[in-house]
């Protein structure tokens, strides 16, 4: 009877494994065919599969066909991966934290901080010293942002840190007040701004890939991995935690360490997602859903197969927004909003008889 038992347990624990190993190899082939594609679509007209004949056949690219593929759009799909495998694992880790479905990133203060860092660099960048301009380069902008998703996160963890224990309830409601806070402060200094400083500001609200670089990848690259690693390591807490804090506690979850671990993660990849990218929404909160929707809630196959998805997403919108107006390109956060807004509201009205907020 014993047997019988034992085997009548584990049967459906490995058909959910195979199942979740089944959909990583899946999404990880859609992403990897997806971003293919992306490689052949642009404004000029370069081919992935002529360059790929000639480096077989031992001839030499042109120079077009080399800064296109290898300076533009290479370092294009890396940038477009990274960022929509960070903003959706982000959001994953989010909604399991709070429990709540309409949690993504700018829940913390991330994207509020990050835009007025951004702001602040754009419009008073120019008061810098000449030294702290050379040293950071083009990178101001992108430095400026993530240093003000940090410091936001960081003081909204101050302020619902009391005793080492960190209120989750307390934590949405400074988030929203530091959000609002620095949504004013980027008001007053953008009522300040000329009107190139206001196309910046403008373009850079929109999300972009378009200043995708090596350079930048080399920055942003080790942070979103490091933390993309982490928060793969959140998937049992965070199971325990959709049963309430002490029934996690109970069965021998750290609750205290996976809060800090989980904030400084989801701090650390949309930080500096953000920064490289701009404002791009809709990913954190669409992508967890629809995995939701189609392999369930254990966040232990949730959170790969969010990076896989949410990776994709973000190509495919990238490919659409340098051809849907060609030559000129529409700036990507626009695409994930029309593409996520509808898919977000599909959701909310098939499940608005089980989701109560």
């Amino acid at each position: 009877m014993v047997a019988i038992s034992d085997g009548a347990v584990l049967r459906p624990a490995r058909t959910r494994l195979s199942r979740a190993r089944q959909w990583h190899v899946g999404l990880a082939v859609l992403m990897v065919m997806t971003g293919a594609i992306s490689l052949t679509v642009g404004a000029t007209g370069v081919s992935l599969g002529e360059v790929l004949g000639k480096i077989l056949r031992g001839e030499a690219l042109s120079q077009l066909e080399r800064v296109v593929l290898f300076d533009i759009r290479l370092p294009r799909l890396a940038m477009g991966a990274l960022v929509g495998a960070a903003l959706a694992v982000s959001g994953a880790v989010m909604q399991g934290l709070f429990r709540n479905p309409l949690a993504d990133p700018g829940i913390v203060g991330v994207s509020a901080g990050a835009s007025l860092g951004a702001i602040l660099a754009i419009v008073l960048g120019g008061f810098l010293p000449g030294a702290v301009l050379a040293l950071a380069g083009h990178h101001l902008v992108a430095w400026a942002a993530f240093f003000g998703g940090w410091g936001t996160v960081i003081l909204l963890y101050r302020v619902s840190t009391r005793s080492g224990r960190t209120s989750v309830a307390t934590m949405l409601l400074a988030g929203i007040a530091i959000s609002a806070l620095a949504g004013a402060l980027s008001g007053i200094v953008v009522y300040k701004a000329d009107d190139q400083q206001l196309r910046d500001l403008t373009f850079w609200g929109m999300g972009s890939l378009a200043g995708a670089s090596w350079a930048k990848l080399a920055t942003a690259t080790p942070i979103i991995l490091a933390a993309l690693g982490a928060s793969l390591f959140l998937g049992r807490a965070l199971n325990g935690l959709a049963l309430g804090e002490a029934t996690a506690a109970h069965i021998g979850i750290s609750v205290q360490r996976m809060k800090n671990l989980a904030i400084l993660a989801v701090a650390a990849a949309s930080g500096a997602a953000v920064a490289v990218s701009g404002g791009i929404g809709f990913v954190g909160i669409v992508v967890p859903h629809l995995l939701r929707l189609a392999t369930g809630p254990d966040h232990r196959a949730l959170l790969p197969n969010a990076a896989f998805l949410g990776a994709t997403l973000l190509i495919a919108a990238d490919m659409i927004s340098r051809v849907i107006v060609a030559p000129a390109e529409l700036p990507i956060g626009i695409v994930t909003a029309v593409l996520g807004a509808p898919v977000f509201l599909w959701i909310l009205l098939r499940q608005r008889g089980v989701v109560d907020l």
